[in-house]
């Protein structure tokens, strides 16, 4: 995918710009932007019994992209419940 630029280690100076949940409210994806001005995005889950929060299910922060557009493509492309929701 051109839009792909590199590959790094997801670190803690991102800024969330986007972030969509699933239909049934226990997945969600973040689109970030890098300090140095790269995008990435990653999925999360949550558990309703478990009232610690969302988990981290480390599958795309390692992505760099080039825009923000680029890295929202690439969710909808690989995020099961993001391809059915964009029909």
């Amino acid at each position: 995918m051109e839009a792909l630029v590199a590959v790094q280690h997801l670190t803690m100076a991102n800024l969330v710009v986007a972030s969509f949940d699933s239909p049934a409210g226990d997945y969600c994806v973040d689109i970030f932007e890098r300090d140095d001005g790269t995008f990435g995005l990653e999925e999360y889950r949550r558990d309703v019994e478990d009232l610690k929060g969302w988990y981290s299910l480390h599958r795309h922060s390692r992505e760099v992209f080039a825009t923000r557009e680029h890295a929202l493509a690439r969710a909808k492309a690989t995020v099961v419940w993001m391809r059915a929701d964009s029909k």
